[in-house]
């Protein structure tokens, strides 16, 4: 069944970093690195999971594929049946202060792929009597060889809302080939608005939205790829009238 997230109704509070944000928790539980990539079938990494509190805390593992929502929210699903995974460990404890390493070897039937590894810690202190666990997760990106190239990617819409100071922006990509884009920056003059990067996934596409605080409108949109970049001028909302 598919899922949105590792929803149970059991976790009376959870926090839930969904994959991609940076690895940072109120509760001072870490995963290092977030994000790894691969460019062949076969892969073997590893990632660390940092318990920076006072008390020792209890995590457990469970690997998921998942898709990503055009506004770039990840859905998580059973794990792909083309994915072979191998972790060395599903649960570990770690004591306060100290970290652990998990191992894993993926290899893959064909490539583009991708999975996550959610990782939940259990044992903190409760929150106004609430069982409080947090969910951190590592994902990883088994990529082809050939990267994605300029002709795959295209920018379809890119319009300022004056009234709501946001640009929005809507980017496809046509081909086969998994990429990841390095930024958006929306311009004017010297000025500047930039959203951090992202994954494209084969034949996807992804709504940007873009807040702009500057008191001068923003001209161009360029989102930024390894070895290549696409633009575009905006365009400027229609106002509804009465």
């Amino acid at each position: 069944m598919t899922s949105r997230g590792p929803g149970t109704g059991r976790i009376a509070a959870l926090i839930l970093f969904a994959a991609l944000v940076l690895p940072v928790s109120p509760q001072a539980q870490t995963i290092r690195p977030v994000v790894l990539e691969h460019t062949k079938t076969k892969a073997q990494g590893r990632f660390e999971l940092v318990n920076d509190g006072v008390t020792p805390l209890n995590v457990v593992l469970e690997a998921r594929s998942f898709d990503i929502t055009e506004a770039g929210e990840p859905v998580y699903r059973p794990l792909d049946p083309r994915i072979h995974l191998r972790l060395s460990a599903m649960s570990v404890r770690i004591p306060a202060k100290q970290s652990r390493f998990v191992f894993y070897e993926a290899t893959c039937d064909s490539l583009p792929a991708w999975f996550v590894i959610p990782c939940t810690f259990s044992g903190l202190p409760p929150v106004g009597g609430l069982e409080v666990r947090v969910e951190l997760p590592h994902t990883v990106y088994l990529v082809q060889k050939a990267p994605l190239a300029r002709e795959d990617v295209a920018i379809r819409t890119a319009v300022f809302d004056a009234d709501k100071r946001v640009v929005t922006v809507e980017l496809e990509n046509v081909g086969p080939r998994l990429g990841r884009a390095m930024e958006a920056d929306v311009t004017a003059g010297r000025h500047h608005a930039r959203q951090p990067s992202f994954p494209m996934p084969p034949r996807a596409r992804r709504w940007l939205a873009i807040p702009w605080s500057e008191s001068r409108n923003p001209e161009r949109v360029v989102i930024r790829f390894r070895g290549f970049s696409v633009e575009q001028k905006l365009d400027e909302a229609v106002r509804a009238e009465g």
